[in-house]
């Protein structure tokens, strides 16, 4: 298990805490796709809201949310991004996400190519 930077906020440190206490898997994928989006932009701010992590920078960025069988990275403006190999998925008007069931999925789902167009 790698370690990873405490949150600031404590609401967010203890949603991690009980991810690692109840599906170490699904918290390895969170906390992989909390440290890209956090090495991209140091500053966003994260919060609890709607079940899960969120992120902001000047505005909603996005966020992470468990749910059984996978995570989801959920981009607030999803359809703003470049996407040419289609790996975004959602209909509807604004967001659209990445879903992820391995660690191996981060990366090959290239979440810090969606990560690293969001303005700051």
């Amino acid at each position: 298990m790698t370690d990873y930077a405490v949150s600031e906020n404590e609401q967010v440190q203890q949603f991690l805490d009980d991810l690692m206490a109840t599906d170490i898997d699904k918290y390895e994928i969170v906390q992989q796709a909390r440290h890209i989006m956090l090495a991209c932009h140091p500053q966003a701010d994260e919060t609890i809201k709607y079940g899960g992590i969120l992120f902001a920078l000047d505005e909603d960025f996005g966020g992470l949310f468990v749910s059984k069988h996978h995570v989801k990275f959920d981009f607030t403006q999803g359809y703003k991004l470049d996407d040419p190999e289609n790996l975004l998925e959602g209909s509807g008007e604004f967001r659209r996400h990445l879903k992820f069931k391995s660690e191996a999925d981060v990366t090959e789902k290239q979440l810090r190519f969606f990560i690293e167009q969001a303005e700051s």
